[in-house]
C-alpha cells in the first residue's frame, strides 16, 4: 500500500494499481488450481466418493437368518462378450471385473447358506408385439435381447443370449437357488421376487447384477420401498456408455442417495462370510 498526499495537502492512503493487480491475479490461480485439482481427480476416478460427503453415513449390518444375496440379469448378452449388449456395455464390465465380483458373491452366499435369488430377464414373441416404450425399451426388442422360443420351453436357450453366464450355473442351477419369474422391463414390480423374498424370510438384500442404472436401480428403488434392507455391491454391477451418458456414473450418484449401504464385492464377501 502507499501513502500519496492530496491536492489540498492532506496526507491520504489508497491501495497501489500494483497490490490490486497482484490480488487478483493470486485469487485466480488459486481459483485455476482448485478447477484444475476437481479435474483432476474426475480423471482419475470420476466414480470415486467424494473426500467430504453431504449425506449421513448409513450402513447394514447383516443377520444371516434374514439375509439373500439377489442377483439381476446374470446373462451372457449382458455379460459375455458373445452377448448382444457387449458393445455398449464391455467397457464397464471390464473396468469393474464385473463378472468375477459376481462369482465370488455367489460363492461366498453358497459357502455360509445365504440364501441366493436371481431376477432373470426374458423376452417371449408375445412382447415384441408391445405398441409402445421408451428408448432401452425399443433397443433391447430390437436386437432380441433376452429372447426365448416361449415361456414353456427350453428349445434353443442353452448357450443363447438370455441363458446364465457359464461360470455362474454351478450356484444357479444347484436346485437351491430362487430363479424368479422374469422382469420384463426394469424393476421387479412384474416378476415374483418381493413374494419368493418375503417367503422365506427375507428382510435384507444385497444386490448385484445388471445393469447398474436401469435393472438394478430399479430393483434398488422397489425393495427400499417394499421395506428391505439394501446394500448395493458397487463393483458387482456395469452399465452402457453412450452418447446420452454413461450409466454406471448415473447409478453410482443415485445408490449414494438411496441404498442403505454400498460396499465393495471385498466388502460385501466379507460381510457375508461374518454374518451371524
Amino acid at each position: 500500500m502507499s501513502t500519496e498526499h492530496n491536492a489540498d495537502g492532506s496526507g491520504g492512503s489508497r491501495i497501489d494499481r500494483r497490490t490490486i493487480l497482484a490480488g487478483t491475479a493470486a485469487a485466480m490461480a488459486a481459483s485455476l488450481t482448485a478447477v484444475t485439482t476437481r479435474a483432476a481427480q474426475a480423471t482419475e476416478d470420476p466414480y470415486a466418493d467424494p473426500p467430504k460427503p453431504g449425506l449421513p453415513r448409513t450402513d447394514v449390518q447383516l443377520e444371516a437368518r434374514h439375509a439373500a444375496l439377489v442377483i439381476i440379469d446374470p446373462q451372457i448378452d449382458f455379460l459375455s462378450p458373445k452377448g448382444v449388449a457387449w458393445g455398449v456395455v464391455g467397457e464397464s464390465v471390464t473396468q469393474h471385473g464385473t463378472v468375477r465380483n459376481i462369482g465370488r458373491l455367489l460363492f461366498a452366499a453358497k459357502q455360509v447358506g445365504v440364501p441366493v435369488a436371481v431376477s432373470p430377464h426374458y423376452y417371449y414373441p408375445y412382447d415384441h408385439r408391445w405398441q409402445f416404450g421408451g428408448p432401452l425399451e425399443v433397443l433391447m426388442h430390437s436386437i432380441h435381447m433376452f429372447d426365448r422360443t416361449s415361456p414353456l420351453s427350453l428349445g434353443g436357450f442353452e448357450g443363447s443370449g438370455a441363458d446364465f453366464m457359464p461360470e455362474y450355473k454351478p450356484y444357479l442351477l444347484d436346485g437351491q437357488t430362487i430363479i424368479a419369474s422374469p422382469h420384463k422391463v426394469y424393476g421387479p414390480e412384474s416378476n415374483d421376487l418381493a413374494l419368493q423374498l418375503r417367503k422365506r424370510g427375507v428382510q435384507q438384500v444385497v444386490l448385484a447384477g445388471m445393469s447398474a442404472n436401469l435393472c438394478v436401480e430399479s430393483h434398488l428403488r422397489e425393495l427400499t420401498e417394499q421395506g428391505f434392507e439394501v446394500a448395493v455391491v458397487r463393483d458387482a454391477t456395469a452399465a452402457a456408455k453412450v452418447p446420452e451418458g454413461d450409466g454406471y456414473l448415473a447409478a453410482i450418484i443415485n445408490f449414494r442417495y438411496i441404498a442403505d449401504a454400498l460396499w465393495t464385492t471385498d466388502e460385501a464377501v466379507r460381510r457375508l462370510t461374518r454374518a451371524q
